[in-house]
């Protein structure tokens, strides 16, 4: 017998998979540490795609015959409909399956990333890229629905760290990826090879993932709130576009849909608690934000520590590459020690996250703040040539608190979410990152190129400036983790009622998942 029909036969309460109903104690998965390697790897190919092409925009524009315009969709398109799939598809997720999900999501990517390559015409490249985007945003949720669904208690706070050191080094090493894959294949065709190189990976994780993911994790009812995931769809796009096209003036044409945006989120919010007070099954249901312990702060924290997280990357490109003439790779090698850090500190915290809580966070953006201020201190002070060497340690610094902020802010936001709607929470979850992550990738480099007109090309101001954009966002988000902090401390101090690492907290009872899982009352 194959080892995931075995684990399933004998480990059906693993997956949270009971079909009668009947509640039966929570057993380990012995696949699962296997199971959550394949999907961090697939997760990570998904998220360094958002970053990874940013690197070859110059060689695309020459080889296509693209406007700059044109070709930075190439990037920003796969970052729009990256955003827009990930709450639809964690709630899919959550009623079909999260394994059928992801499969479907997987052998998107991978014919996408195909076609990608082979494109003709930017034309093309730009419509596979929006294709891919879609197949990445299914595949998204169900990373930390699956972690949710096959671990418990420390364990779960470990997993949750491998998946914050994944989104940390993702993000942070694209453009050394980019890079060092360009200087391989090099010729006029050798940003082909961005997305060539998703396929022989995409074909071996879905053939481990039919192999080693569990079958069960559906929610139960199978019906989809179809208005609901229309009216986010279209509240997000048109927050998104304008962010999206700010680089060819986007956000002075279109900034009227910041309203429309607002407007039809606010519609969206309204119909979900409808659809709740019927007793229905929401794309997003709004007592994950008003009911759910944590969840509502965290994600507010994730929106805004994104915008300087996302954006500074950026800013860095355009400094060592445009300022200083360094080449893509030396560009993404000056920034490594920022993802090296992060990297380790992610998984260290994933460890202490049951024990220290908030706390983790609140040290996390503190090492931030006085990095990055730090960083943005010595590229005003060193000479531009010893620049690249002079920010090691400081970045270093920043990467070791930012390893503390994503894995503890991931695990700290969802441990209390019932194991039913882990995929719909996680997608809003990721859904606030992407969408300050869009913020920061439009003003960062915005302010950046602001600052360089208004000072006659000083590339060392307007680098600082950019950072300093980054370290207010990190200041907002340790206000929130400071206040989240002292929640913690009250429920504490209230007693084993309410306490935060793993106690019975009101309104909770054994679910289906043979866990302590959320009653909400209407």
């Amino acid at each position: 017998m194959p080892p995931r029909a075995a684990a399933d036969t004998a480990l059906r309460t693993a997956s949270g998979d009971i079909a009668s109903g009947e509640v039966e104690e929570y057993r380990p998965d012995p696949l699962r540490w296997r199971a959550l390697s394949v999907t961090l790897v697939v997760g990570f190919m998904s998220l360094l795609d958002v970053s990874i092409v940013s690197v070859a925009l110059p060689s695309l524009q020459t080889d296509l015959g693209a406007t700059p315009a044109t070709v930075q969709w190439v990037v920003s398109g796969y970052a729009l409909t990256f955003g827009l799939a990930l709450v639809p598809a964690g709630r899919l997720g959550d009623a079909f399956g999260r394994r059928r999900l992801f499969l479907i999501g997987l052998a998107g990517f991978v014919v996408c990333s195909a076609a990608a390559g082979a494109a003709p015409s930017v034309g093309w490249l730009i419509a596979a890229r929006l294709a891919q985007g879609l197949a990445a945003g299914c595949l998204a949720p169900q990373n930390s629905a699956f972690i949710q669904q096959l671990f418990r208690g420390a364990e779960r706070g470990r997993a949750f760290g491998l998946f914050g050191a994944t989104v940390g080094i993702s993000t942070a090493v694209g453009p050394v990826a980019g890079g060092a894959i360009l200087g391989l294949a090099s010729g006029p065709d050798g940003w082909r090879w961005l997305f060539y190189v998703n396929v022989p990976i995409g074909v071996v994780a879905f053939l481990l993932a039919l192999r080693l993911l569990p079958r069960g994790g559906s929610g139960g009812r199978g019906h989809v709130d179809v208005a609901g995931v229309l009216l986010l769809g279209a509240g997000a796009l048109a927050v998104l576009y304008p962010l999206v096209q700010a680089e060819s003036g986007g956000l002075s044409r279109l900034w009227w849909l910041f309203g429309v945006g607002a407007a039809l989120l606010a519609v969206f919010f309204g119909w979900e608690q409808r659809v709740v007070a019927r007793d229905g099954q929401p794309v997003f249901d709004p007592r994950l934000v008003t009911q759910t312990r944590g969840y509502g702060i965290g994600a507010a924290l994730g929106t805004v520590y994104f915008v300087g997280f996302s954006g500074i990357w950026l800013v860095f490109a355009l400094f060592f590459q445009t300022g200083l003439g360094y080449t893509p790779l030396q560009s993404g090698l000056a920034v490594t020690p920022f993802a090296l850090g992060s990297a380790t500190a992610a998984v260290v915290a994933g460890r202490l996250v049951e024990r220290h809580g908030r706390r983790l966070t609140v040290l996390g953006l503190t090492g931030v703040v006085l990095g990055l201020t730090a960083t943005a201190v010595v590229l005003l002070l060193v000479p531009p040539s010893s620049a690249g060497w002079a920010i090691a340690p400081a970045l270093l610094l920043g990467g070791i608190g930012g390893g503390f902020v994503i894995s503890p802010n991931i695990t700290m936001t969802l441990r209390e979410v019932p194991v039913a709607m882990a995929g719909s929470a996680g997608g809003g979850l990721q859904t606030a990152q992407r969408f300050g992550a869009s913020v920061g990738t439009a003003a960062l480099p915005g302010l950046f190129y602001l600052v360089l007109a208004a000072t006659g090309d000083d590339y060392p101001v307007a680098a600082a400036a950019g950072l300093g954009v980054s370290v207010l966002g990190a200041l907002a988000a340790l206000a929130l983790a400071i206040v989240d902090l002292r929640r913690e401390r009250r429920d504490r101090d209230a007693g084993p009622e309410t306490a935060v690492d793993g106690g019975p907290v009101p309104g909770e009872r054994h679910g289906h998942d043979g866990v302590h899982g959320h009653v909400f009352h209407h």
